[in-house]
């Protein structure tokens, strides 16, 4: 039997784990069963046509696009291995399309979490408190990365013109408006950090130190926790809050490009999907046939 050589196949000579292998054995006896019940051939004898058909019952099943991907794969890998044998005279998985992948919509706070949190939450009546506070307050009003958070310089402030120069990725500069309250902020920060430390970064750790990722994600995490169940609780979070906040309130994609930084508008453009999943919700609680 074919299938059981290739298996041994793919463990022996390809040192496949114990777990790929038996994902691959799984994948080829669903085939296998499919053809003998759909078609009554075996797999040395399927074609494209029946190959397709089976790709298509799965979709239909509501198999995921990434677990299918996965059992074309297989098929890819089977096929190729029968021709090499000499067991088939051509490769029925030529034709085979794989689904495109679901992208994963933005993990994001809810707009009532935000406030509760700058608004309601106290936080630490000392400079660590307030430069906590600020630290949430750059990724959130701002938009900003993790590594542009850390590599802000206090003369990167420009309290004058109420903006923030950022050093995006490829070193590529942007300037992001600042509110007059994260100004205000910032300025009683500074006055006090004058007096600890004269590193020219803008955030400094509990040491005095330049920041570092994990000490952002730490702080993050910490303060997320206080006001939302959301299983993420990243500083990319607060980034695609951002993002999803500005969009819910009417500001334009482009806008929102420019201050994200995106090289295109596709990049943006993801987040369109989470307002219409709000505009659904909204629908079917207010709708007359709800």
């Amino acid at each position: 039997m074919p299938i059981p050589k290739f298996l041994n196949h793919i463990q022996k000579n390809k040192r496949y784990s114990v777990h790929t292998v038996k994902a691959y054995e799984s994948d080829l006896l669903q085939l296998e069963i499919y053809l003998h019940s759909i078609y009554e051939e075996t797999p040395l004898d399927a074609n494209s046509k029946m190959l397709r058909s089976w790709v298509v019952s799965l979709i239909e099943e509501g198999i995921q696009s990434k677990t299918i991907n996965r059992k074309i794969s297989t098929l890819k890998s089977f096929y190729n291995y029968l021709l090499r044998e000499g067991l088939v005279r051509n490769l029925p998985t030529v034709k085979l399309i794989s689904p495109k992948l679901e992208k994963p919509l933005p993990s994001y706070v809810k707009k009532s979490e935000m406030d509760s949190l700058l608004n309601e939450f106290q936080f630490e009546n000392s400079f660590a408190g307030r430069r906590d506070a600020l630290l949430i307050e750059l990724l959130y009003s701002c938009g900003i990365r993790l590594s542009e958070l850390i590599s802000i310089k206090e003369s990167d402030v420009d309290f004058y013109n109420s903006t923030l120069k950022v050093l995006g990725k490829r070193n590529k500069e942007r300037i992001v408006p600042l509110h007059k309250l994260v100004l205000g902020q910032i300025r009683t920060y500074q006055e006090e950090k004058m007096e600890l430390s004269d590193l020219p970064h803008l955030l400094i750790t509990d040491s005095r130190k330049k920041m570092y990722p994990k000490f952002v994600y730490r702080k993050v995490n910490y303060y997320l926790r206080q006001v939302t169940t959301s299983s993420k609780k990243s500083p990319h979070v607060l980034r695609h809050t951002f993002a999803t906040h500005m969009l819910n309130n009417g500001a334009d994609l482009n806008t929102i490009k420019e201050i994200l930084g995106h090289a295109n508008l596709s990049a943006t453009e993801v987040y369109t999907h989470n307002t219409i999943e709000k505009l659904k919700n909204i629908y079917n609680q207010a709708h007359p046939r709800a």
